[in-house]
């Protein structure tokens, strides 16, 4: 008799154990992307910081930090407006300077050495919570990944993503595993992972 009475016990206890895990839905796949802070996302910003090359030209190839205000003090033509500009159109302006006086048909090519300016927030139950830089195509995982990856007492499957108020819950251990698809991140982002009932 307390033998059954023990099983059921233990029965009981393992169902509310089990139904207090949680599990993200699939409604996360409806989430749409901001196309407006991801054509932004790749904009130069302030505190970024860019690697500029001049062919040929060592004096000026050097890593320039964007200041506060979205400006570089570049060698020989001074104070250029980086901010909301792409790649491709820093080594335009620079090139276009550089051209007015100085070299004769330029080469500059510009890359992203640090940003700064557009990050994500992985908060919880991951090893090394914290901010980090936000990338072009970022997804959940690699932001999970970036923060050290689960520990021990995470919910693997009810990570919650903040965007603009917004809360998402997101299976990230399914995604992990193939069984979902994955989610992409946008800057601003907050995931949260909360600790495991278990």
């Amino acid at each position: 008799m307390r033998r059954l009475a023990f099983i059921a016990a233990c029965a009981a206890l393992l169902t509310t154990v089990t139904s207090c895990s949680q599990t993200a839905s699939n409604r996360y796949r409806e989430v749409r992307i901001d196309q407006r802070q991801i054509l932004e996302s790749g904009a130069i910003g302030p505190r970024d910081v860019i690697a500029v090359r001049v062919h040929m030209h060592k004096d000026l190839s050097g890593d320039y930090e964007v200041s506060p205000n979205g400006q570089i003090d570049f060698p020989h033509i001074g104070l250029i407006t980086v901010e909301g500009l792409d790649l491709i159109g820093v080594g335009r302006t620079i090139k276009q300077r550089l051209a007015n006086g100085y070299i004769r048909n330029p080469h500059v090519t510009v890359t992203i050495k640090k940003t700064n300016s557009k990050m994500i927030f992985v908060l919880g139950q991951v090893v090394k919570p914290g901010r980090f830089p936000y990338t072009s195509n970022m997804s959940i995982v690699e932001a999970i990944t970036l923060a050290g990856g689960f520990a021990a007492l995470a919910e693997r499957n009810y990570t919650i993503v903040t965007r603009s108020g917004n809360r998402v819950p997101v299976p990230v251990e399914k995604i992990m595993q193939g069984l979902a698809r994955n989610f992409m991140l946008q800057p601003n982002d907050i995931v949260f992972v909360p600790e495991s009932v278990l």
